[in-house]
């Protein structure tokens, strides 16, 4: 005639879990049905993450002497410092058994309300009541106030209060359960015949149920009581289908009363699952396929009352009958808590939650609701409490300073508008504008022998290449683009490509011309502009090449970066291939080093003006900026790599051009007397 117990242990963790409750004590019966209890509800809890704190057996004895005997040991529900933080115990057992703990609590401790047993949230199953008799219906339930039970579901029956309020006893007709009920609820006793009456102590037959505390009788009817109702009903629906089937069980009418002719109860077991009925209490009772009642659990919260009394406030259900998300409802608002608490939702955890920001460590040998928290690591953040682990946030987002929320990131890129892009675009625009000058002062003195001397149209290709050299930096600087990524490595490494091997055909023409001068020499047909045209052009085309294979498989393409910078997503340009890219710098090292060695070794040629010697210096400063490129563009990220590759352009560019360039001006400009061909043939300078 009950739900099916399962519900009630489903009902627990629901419960348990609404209020974040995992550090849960336990008392229980000290028999057959506590160990059951037991071994159901702690496979749960585990699975539920839930930890039981400890676990008492409380003796189960029908005599209150022998109970008291067994509790004089304390041991036996002695609750240690650490087992103090459950704030919530879970009392399973049967009707007695709150009177008996009771009974010891207050017994021990008079009252005492630093016993740790006080000042907690008891959760009572459906098997136990709260009762007073004897000596102790005189003592409150104080210890018990806000305490949650879970009943069998009961709805007021009409008329069931009216009734009660009603009811007297007679003694005089040999009602011997209401009389004896009746003086033990009083306190009082119905005289019998002969014996003297004593005022203040017999029973008037006139006291009303309704003085009675709620430990010693409810005037509502209870989860019990509730069953017993329906189960009279059942028996009665399920005799009525009997007889009306079946004629050999028909009653027959024998004098005054009713006989039941050859019935057995387990006969009543086919009617009885099949039957289906309203009763007075406007409810539907039905029984499933498993032979149980089909309704729920109700949650009751016990409030005490001024006077020793208590009031049972139903704030919640538990009904399996409707669909999932409301199997469990729990009115919050509604239930009263433990004094101890101020009306707070109470705590019963073994520590303290782990605070958004922080994440839970297991503390080895302990179990695993004790734990330590310790904040999240460097880029990850938890946004709830408790967090087993902390995670990173999405790529767009970065760790806010407590680790406990994510903010989206700024978009960014190497700007004109930032010091730094403003810095290299100012360095970028003063060298174009020097080259230009240079460039001008060469075209003005064109007919000077120092302009005239090794190729005049190469200096112009060679000074125009720097000039572009110094130009591409820009196309680094601001809001990558899809024309722009493609544009920037093509043209930085074709226009150094040419500008490298105007330098290369320079040196070359140097060396072959002074090879040229020695008496039968056969170098005097490769001295020419032919020649020097045919290094630039061939040099620069496989550059080209390289570049256009570059474009047309894996271009380059604006990418953003996300990692580089926490609280910055990189607006940059993606190489595409990696490959493709140190192909571009491994090929114009390789013009670069080949320069290098040809000047080298043109560094000691008899003249005044030797090119070659400054040709090697620039080679050299030309070919240590990029060494040092490779592993400061390797080692950095996001705009760093950007500003990295803008710094090399700009110096290499600037090492060629002051290296090559700052001699002839300073003749051009300063010297005039030296810009001759006899001085520059004759004196060494």
């Amino acid at each position: 005639m009950v739900p099916n117990e399962n519900l009630q242990y489903i009902g627990i963790i629901w419960l348990l879990q609404h209020f974040r409750w995992t550090w849960v004590g336990l008392f229980v019966m000290d028999d057959n049905s506590g160990e059951q209890f037991l071994r159901i509800l702690e496979p749960m809890f585990s699975r539920h993450g839930i930890c039981s704190a400890f676990i008492r057996r409380i003796p189960q004895d029908a005599r209150m002497e022998e109970f008291i005997n067994n509790f004089n040991d304390a041991s036996s529900i002695h609750v240690s410092f650490q087992e103090r933080k459950a704030g919530t115990i879970i009392m399973y057992g049967e009707a007695l058994t709150i009177l008996w703990l009771r009974i010891y609590i207050l017994s021990q401790d008079s009252g005492n309300k630093e016993n740790p047993l006080f000042g907690k949230v008891w959760i009572m199953t459906m098997q136990m009541d709260f009762i007073s008799t004897g000596a102790a219906r005189g003592w409150g339930f104080q210890m018990f106030q806000g305490a949650i039970s879970f009943t069998i579901h009961t709805k007021e029956v009409p008329g069931f209060r009216e009734y009660l309020q009603i009811i007297k006893p007679d003694w005089t007709q040999g009602d011997g359960f209401l009389k004896d009920f009746w003086e033990q609820a009083f306190d009082c006793f119905f005289p019998d015949p002969g014996v003297p009456i004593m005022d203040g102590d017999t029973c008037t037959g006139e006291e009303s149920l309704e003085s009675l505390p709620a430990g010693l009788f409810e005037m509502h009817m209870t989860g019990h009581s509730y069953n017993i109702y329906i189960a009279v009903y059942a028996l009665a629906h399920a005799l009525h289908a009997m007889y009306s089937s079946r004629s050999k069980h028909r009653p027959t009418l024998v004098g005054n009363n009713i006989e039941l002719q050859n019935l057995q109860p387990w006969q009543l077991h086919l009617f009885l699952r099949d039957i289906s009925f309203n009763h007075s209490a406007g409810e539907t009772v039905s029984f499933n396929d498993k032979r149980e009642m089909s309704g729920g659990f109700d949650i009751m919260n016990l409030v005490i009352l001024p006077n020793n009394s208590f009031q049972k406030v139903k704030v919640g259900r538990v009904d399996p009958s409707v669909h999932e998300g409301k199997r469990f409802t729990i009115y919050e608002d509604t239930i009263v808590w433990p004094r101890a608490f101020n009306e707070v939702v109470p705590l019963s955890v073994c520590n303290e939650p782990c605070h958004p920001g922080h994440q839970k460590k297991m503390k080895e040998g302990e179990n695993f609701c004790c734990y330590d928290c310790v904040p999240c690591l460097d880029g990850k953040i938890s946004n709830q409490t408790d967090m087993d682990d902390c995670f990173k946030c999405p790529e767009d987002q970065y760790p806010n300073k407590n680790k406990n929320g994510c903010i989206p990131k700024v978009i960014n890129f190497l700007s004109y508008e930032e010091p730094l892009g403003i810095t290299l675009a100012s360095i970028a625009v003063s060298f174009s504008l020097t080259t230009a000058l240079v460039l001008g002062l060469f075209i003005k003195h064109r007919d000077t022998p120092i302009v005239k001397a090794n190729n005049r149209d190469l200096t112009y290709i060679l000074l125009i290449s720097l000039l572009l050299c110094f130009l591409s930096s820009l196309l680094f600087l601001g809001h990558p683009g899809k024309v722009i990524c493609l544009l920037q490595q093509a043209a930085f490494g074709t226009i150094f490509s040419v500008a490298v091997s105007c330098v290369l055909a320079k040196t070359t023409v140097v060396s072959l011309a002074f090879m040229a001068t020695k008496p039968g020499s056969r170098m005097k047909k490769w001295v020419g502009r032919k020649v020097s045209y045919s290094i630039v052009i061939c040099c620069s085309l496989v550059q080209i090449g390289i570049c256009t294979v570059w474009l047309l498989t894996f271009p380059p393409f604006p990418d953003l970066d996300m990692r580089s910078v926490n609280e910055e997503i990189i607006v940059q340009c993606n190489e595409g291939s990696a490959v493709m890219f140190y192909c571009i710098l491994g090929y114009m090292g390789l013009l670069a080093i080949t320069s290098f060695i040809v000047a080298f070794l043109a560094r000691r040629l008899p003249d005044s003006f030797n090119e070659a010697k400054f040709i090697t210096f620039s080679m050299l400063a030309f070919c240590s900026v990029w060494l040092s490129f490779i592993p400061t563009y390797l080692s950095t990220r996001g705009k760093g790599m950007v500003a990295v590759e803008i710094f090399s352009i700009l110096t290499s560019t600037a090492g060629l051009l002051g290296c090559i360039f700052c001699p002839k001006c300073y003749i051009i400009v300063l010297r005039q007397e030296l810009n001759s061909r006899e001085k520059l043939m004759r004196r060494k300078y």
